[in-house]
């Protein structure tokens, strides 16, 4: 079985920011921020693990396993600079909170119908 290695990259990538995430969102001075940026930690932590599992999966998933990470891939970078941009003094993002959720979502399941096709 060939797996796609910058796929597994990126999801070791994403593990650890998240760690870095977590870490940062338990010495956050505002509680409700905290919790904002404990669930955002929690996404990439998941999310690090499906970007493996895409990886592993390689050249079985086909053309839904590399959108599966692309969509898990770009669903984060939305879902998690929402969360962070006004921690960082940024603008809010508003709508791309659900649009990253959504993808998120997608990405799942086209994961699921690459091992369903297969």
């Amino acid at each position: 079985m060939q797996s796609y290695r910058g796929w597994v990259a990126a999801g070791a990538l994403v593990g650890l920011l998240a760690v870095i995430a977590a870490a940062a969102a338990a010495h956050g001075a505002d509680p409700a921020a905290a919790r904002s940026r404990a669930s955002a930690a929690q996404m990439l932590g998941w999310h690090a693990l499906a970007l493996v599992a895409v990886g592993l999966w390689g050249a079985q998933g086909g053309w839904l396993g590399h959108a599966a990470g692309a969509l898990f891939s770009l669903g984060l970078l939305l879902f998690c600079a929402a969360v962070y941009s006004p921690a960082f003094g940024g603008p809010s993002l508003g709508i791309t909170a659900p649009a990253g959720g959504v993808l998120l979502m997608l990405g799942w399941a086209a994961f699921g119908l690459s091992a369903l096709l297969r």
